[in-house]
Formats: structure tokens, C-alpha cells, sequence
């Protein structure tokens, strides 16, 4: 798990969004290590329209690094 992200390289648009959702999932996993305390939080943010609003914006700008890191897949 030490060397979970071996890149940011990937070989198109979509699988550089799917590895900003991978990057801001782990974000959390790292920052609140019980996954138990995940677990009985998500039901209280999987209702509020603003934190689903600000998830969105933190995979947004994963996003924005991992096009920067791909050239924005090499135009």
C-alpha cells in the first residue's frame, strides 16, 4: 500500500478522471485511518448536497493535476 500511486500517467482523458477519484478517495483514507469512523460518517454526507458539491471540487482539481502531469493528453 506504501506505493499506491506509481504515476499519474495514464492513456486517456477518462482514466485520468478515474485516478483523480482514486486520488481523492485515498485522501480520505489516509487523513481518517478508521475505517469504521469512513463508514458511519458517509451516510451523513451522502445526503448534504454541499459536501457532495465540494467532493466535486476536490476531484476537480486532482483532475486538473493529473491532465497538467499528462500534457492534456499530449494535444
Amino acid at each position: 500500500m506504501d506505493n499506491w500511486l506509481a504515476t499519474l500517467i495514464t492513456a486517456t482523458p477518462t482514466e485520468g478522471y478515474d485516478l483523480a477519484i482514486k486520488l481523492s478517495r485515498m485522501t480520505i483514507k489516509k487523513t481518517q485511518t478508521d475505517a469504521e469512523a469512513r463508514e458511519r460518517m458517509r451516510p451523513e454526507y451522502a445526503e448534504d448536497a454541499g459536501a457532495l458539491i465540494a467532493v466535486s471540487a476536490v476531484v476537480a482539481t486532482h483532475f486538473a493535476t493529473v491532465a497538467a502531469a499528462n500534457g492534456y493528453w499530449r494535444s
